[in-house]
């Protein structure tokens, strides 16, 4: 049996971001799981993500540790509830802060491991300390903390992305 990625939970009309979507046929559609206390995400840069050549572009390595961030906070909240990430109600994190270090360049042409690791989860807030490895060196570290969208605002938003889909997602 194939393990579903975090972002595969989240519900239809709330799967379009840019980074993580899987709804988005434009975005890095990156993909999150669980590896034992730490969650993990590869992603092979493509040659349109250059900075300089042969170096990623820093702001892909940021939107990386969002993303696989806010998905962490997810999956991390419904571990903290006991929960199957299918149940309802839907969790679903959106980034309070984004802090990145980027400690030395990032080479494109090699694929990319996010990870990450919770730190707290305390109410609607969880605080994700993450790292990217690349050739088996880090060469980013980051912390998200993300805050639960509430229930309400989804509830809202699926209302609104139902009934006013754009078109080609």
């Amino acid at each position: 049996m194939e393990q579903k990625a975090f972002q595969d939970y989240y519900p239809d009309p709330l799967a379009h971001c840019y980074g993580c979507g899987r709804l988005n046929k434009f975005g890095h559609q990156i993909k999150s799981y669980w590896d034992g206390e730490e969650s993990v995400c590869c992603f092979e840069p493509k040659p349109y993500h250059i900075a300089i050549p042969g170096y990623v572009y820093g702001g892909l390595l940021a939107s990386l540790i969002d993303c696989h961030g806010t998905g962490t906070a997810a999956a991390a909240a419904y571990r903290a509830e006991k929960r199957a990430m299918d149940t309802e109600p839907a969790f679903r994190f959106l980034t309070a802060s984004l802090h990145v270090d980027y400690l030395k360049p990032t080479p494109l042409g090699v694929t990319l491991e996010v990870r990450g690791r919770v730190q707290e989860v305390k109410g609607r807030k969880v605080v994700i300390e993450e790292w990217i490895v690349a050739r088996g060196e880090i060469t980013v570290r980051g912390e998200v903390v993300a805050v639960q969208v509430p229930d309400q605002l989804i509830e809202k938003l699926v209302h609104k992305v139902t009934k006013n889909r754009p078109r080609g997602f």
